[in-house]
């Protein structure tokens, strides 16, 4: 059945909920948010553990939840298969017998074959006598993976499914959930508080904070265009500065800001007025170093000159902060391979040139304290 997942939810009380979100067949959505942001309570209103004051959940044209019309529809009726954090295996069965357990009423042969197939499918196959005690972390995933699926569910849930496992454990999980999504033709919402984790494996994102939705698209818009200055703090996204609209050109498609002594251009953002402020930020995969020895189209775009204030290689990849000339308060940060840090000799008190490409600045409402 092809099928979407609607879901709004209001809820009062010591923690309140006001959330939106949609997820379609085949895709998966990542509830992204900090610790106590609403996002497992949303998960466990979705299987129908958790009952909110007001809202509706709808799956495809069948209504799960609608308290104004007294449907409430039970976990069983729902059909959805979830994965908790802690996997909750049965520690005395064997993997198979745990899968065997969500197969209901099914002859006890019947039931034994669909848990191998189960297992095939994540790969356990050959571990099934095992019990959770002799099986790795992410062995033990795997079974609560298949688990989830053995009752044919509507919408798969994932409780920040790869939290307890290393990370070697963790990057092969991921291959293997996107290599199983590719046979699952269900919804997916993911739970996770790692924006990487949901970057890699998400078709789209929710940002949840405080229990509300605060925006919700693809991950490279979401983190490349946040919607507030709350939301950029959300993501993560250390390049947030407050500028002044200087002048919209339309027939050029750009917009001019005022930031310190420098104009920068951007693309075309006529939505804020010219003379306005606003807080304006920019991914630090979109800044780029000047390369004396080869230099680069983009470096003719919002060039700027600083002092190295930090210099940290990450393995491959260096973060770099840089004190500019005339904003010294508000370091820049970029992001350059390890390789190309060493040839060109970066290192802390340095100068350096870089420039800010004008497709990566993005304009949002000027910040306010109150939405720290």
């Amino acid at each position: 059945m092809v099928a979407k997942l609607t879901v709004a939810l209001q809820d009062d009380g010591p923690f309140r909920l006001d959330v939106q979100l949609s997820c379609a067949t085949g895709e998966i959505l990542a509830l992204v948010g900090p610790s106590g942001s609403g996002k497992s309570r949303v998960l466990r209103s979705i299987a129908g553990l958790y009952r909110p004051k007001r809202g509706e959940i709808i799956y495809g044209d069948e209504v799960w939840y609608d308290p104004a019309k007294a449907v409430n529809l039970t976990p069983q009726q729902r059909r959805v298969g979830i994965v908790f954090q802690n996997y909750a295996l049965f520690p005395h069965l064997s993997a198979i017998k745990n899968v065997m357990e969500a197969l209901g009423d099914r002859p006890p042969s019947e039931r034994r074959a669909r848990a191998g197939e189960l297992l095939d499918l994540v790969n356990l196959g050959g571990l099934e006598d095992r019990n959770p005690s002799e099986l790795s972390g992410g062995q033990q995933q795997r079974v609560a993976v298949a688990r989830a699926l053995a009752r044919d569910p509507n919408v798969l849930l994932l409780d920040e499914p790869f939290s307890a496992v290393d990370k070697a454990t963790r990057q092969r999980l991921y291959r293997e959930l996107a290599d199983l999504r590719r046979q699952l033709r269900m919804p997916v919402v993911l739970v996770t508080h790692d924006l990487d984790e949901a970057a890699m494996l998400a078709d789209r994102l929710c940002i949840l904070h405080r229990g509300r939705t605060l925006q919700e698209g693809p991950p490279f818009d979401v983190m490349a265009r946040p919607a507030t200055p709350e939301i950029a703090r959300l993501v993560e996204l250390k390049n947030t500065f407050e500028g002044r609209v200087l002048e919209h050109q339309a027939g050029n498609d750009r917009t001019f800001l005022g930031w310190g002594p420098y104009t920068l251009e951007t693309t075309y953002q006529p939505n804020f007025p010219e003379g306005s402020c606003v807080t304006w930020t920019i991914p630090n995969a979109r800044v780029i170093i000047h390369r004396p020895d080869r230099p680069s189209r983009g470096e003719r775009e919002n060039p700027v000159s600083g002092i190295i204030m930090e210099f940290v290689p990450l393995g491959d990849w260096t973060s770099v902060a840089i004190a500019v000339d005339g904003v010294p308060d508000s370091p820049l940060f970029m992001t350059v391979p390890t390789h190309v840090a060493h040839r060109n000799d970066l290192a802390t008190d340095k100068r350096i040139n870089a420039s800010l490409l004008a497709k990566g600045i993005h304009l949002m409402p000027l910040s306010h304290e109150d939405e720290a």
